[in-house]
């Protein structure tokens, strides 16, 4: 065996090695949830006397939602004289004066409700939430993205958590609203309730770290300041704050059982840009705060599930290292009639892959009476991880090498039923180079499909679809909209990929 060929096995295998122990990682989530199953967290009696809450709707070009947001924050149950709404508008375009519009309204109605609007958006989210935070009067600080529709309950059925003094957070679980739109939103519903459900479950029980996710939860203002504020130097001021307020010595709840509705992405570019920016902050959250966290007071059994949580994306530069790898070390294999390596890389494979199954599966058994026929998804939901390869690992060196970027929220379309389209609206992501790659990598995979059926090396035919799989769909779909949604806006006399101001 040649030099070259021996140093792309040892890589081939040493990747496959270190994904294998985070999909292993998978299998201990699970695991810490349903040792902890039973663990609900219960709540105490209300406060007494009630407390001022100050719920903050943080708005960027949200003109298709905006009012449906501040239409459910106002519906909320609460005391008139104890509940304040803010809401922080950064918007450049026609959300202003809808926004505005609704804030008058429901002001007339007795309603404690402002509207902010700052003329630059300095450190982005993070900078709305600060600058709201110095005006607010509330004791506890409630926070809803644009595209959510809280129940009216919410806040009775969360503030009786803080009851206990130590509480700093409660968060509450996301729920779907267009969830059946397309496959595309399918996935993306079983993903975030796998990270909600056994993530959030599992580590919450535990008594691990977890984090608020920007939105449909509850801090106790102490906190917030104990922990030294919102900052902007990540684009995950949420998992910033959670980690540095948890160091503090806060404690955190999470209440599975009480779902804040909420869309997610239609658009397969504006689903990449979310997880750009989800995967490119945890990054710049782990440069910045794990080596804190290592130095803590705390338990091995925290700090490790920590780590596993903040470096977690650092599998996406090792999914496109192992993608490049798999064709020449199959190759290389089957030249040397290597047949009994198979039996080293497919177990190693099936550790990696049959985790996420398993992973997903518990979970959608757990919430879902259907869960059976929602595993059908399951083969699809990993291609689509393993297609978002490129752009997450993207992220990963963009935090990695302190690449500045703005804070890209993900457009919202107000789409809640089959009927509704989203083409023809405004706030579409541009298509780049990056869908060309996909593409590439998608008929590179093709190719080594070939490769396995012709020479009979069928055990890795499965796992080489995922991958043939993955990248065509992100690639094709990425293209196919921005296509049609030109063609969409040119028809309406805009220019392709204007998004309004």
């Amino acid at each position: 065996m040649t030099p070259v060929e021996t140093i792309t096995l040892a890589t081939y295998f040493f990747v496959l090695i270190v994904l294998a122990i985070y999909g292993w990682h998978r299998y201990y989530l699970v695991y810490l949830y349903m040792r902890n199953r039973d663990k609900e967290p219960r709540a105490d009696a209300p406060p007494n006397p009630l407390p001022v809450v100050t719920i903050q709707l943080p708005l960027y070009n949200e003109m298709y939602v905006a009012d449906r947001l501040i239409e459910s924050v106002c519906a909320i149950a609460y005391p008139r004289a104890l509940l304040e709404i803010q809401v922080l508008d950064d918007s450049t375009d026609e959300t202003q004066s809808i926004a505005e519009l609704a804030v008058r309204r429901y002001a007339a109605q007795g309603i404690d409700i402002k509207y902010y609007h700052r003329a630059n958006r300095t450190g982005f989210k993070a900078g709305a939430l600060e600058a709201g935070f110095k005006l607010a009067r509330g004791e506890f600080i409630a926070i809803f993205d644009a595209d959510f529709i809280p129940a009216r309950d919410f806040l009775d059925r969360l503030m009786p958590h803080f009851t206990d003094p130590q509480v700093g957070m409660v968060q509450a679980r996301w729920g779907h609203i267009n969830q059946d739109y397309t496959l595309l939103t399918k996935i993306q519903s079983i993903l975030l309730d796998g990270h909600f459900v056994l993530e959030h479950g599992g580590r919450n029980r535990s008594g691990r770290f977890f984090n608020f996710n920007g939105t449909a939860g509850i801090w106790r203002r102490a906190a917030i300041d104990d922990a030294g504020g919102w900052q902007h130097d990540t684009l995950t001021e949420d998992l910033d704050l959670s980690y540095r307020a948890q160091l503090r010595g806060w404690r955190f709840v999470f209440r599975s059982d009480v779902i804040a509705p909420a869309e997610v992405p239609v658009e397969m570019n504006a689903f990449k840009s979310q997880q750009h920016r989800w995967a490119k902050g945890s990054i710049q959250t782990c440069c910045k705060l794990l080596p804190r966290l290592l130095r803590a007071n705390l338990p091995i059994g925290v700090k490790a599930e920590a780590f596993f949580h903040l470096t977690a994306n650092f599998n996406y530069p090792l999914m496109c290292v192992l993608s490049l790898l798999m064709f020449p070390a199959m190759v290389i294999r089957y030249n040397m009639g290597w047949y009994e390596m198979l039996l080293i890389d497919v177990p190693l494979f099936f550790a990696a892959t049959f985790s996420v199954c398993n992973f997903y599966m518990v979970c959608q058994r757990e919430i879902h009476r259907d869960w059976r026929a929602r595993i059908k998804y399951l083969p699809f939901l990993m291609s689509i991880g393993i297609g978002l390869s490129i752009n997450n690992t993207r992220a990963v060196f963009e935090a990695l090498f302190n690449r500045q970027s703005e804070f890209m929220r993900t457009p919202k379309y107000r789409i809640e039923g089959e009927t509704d389209e989203w083409v023809s609206k405004k706030y579409r992501q541009s298509v780049a180079v990056q869908p060309l790659i996909e593409l590439a990598l998608g008929l590179y995979f093709t190719f080594t499909v070939f490769y396995a059926l012709t020479n009979q090396i069928y055990g890795t035919v499965p796992f080489l679809v995922l991958f043939q799989i993955g990248f065509l769909y992100t690639g094709l779909v990425s293209i196919v909209q921005q296509y049609a949604g030109d063609s969409e806006v040119i028809s309406a006399g805009l220019q392709p990929g204007q998004q309004g101001s």
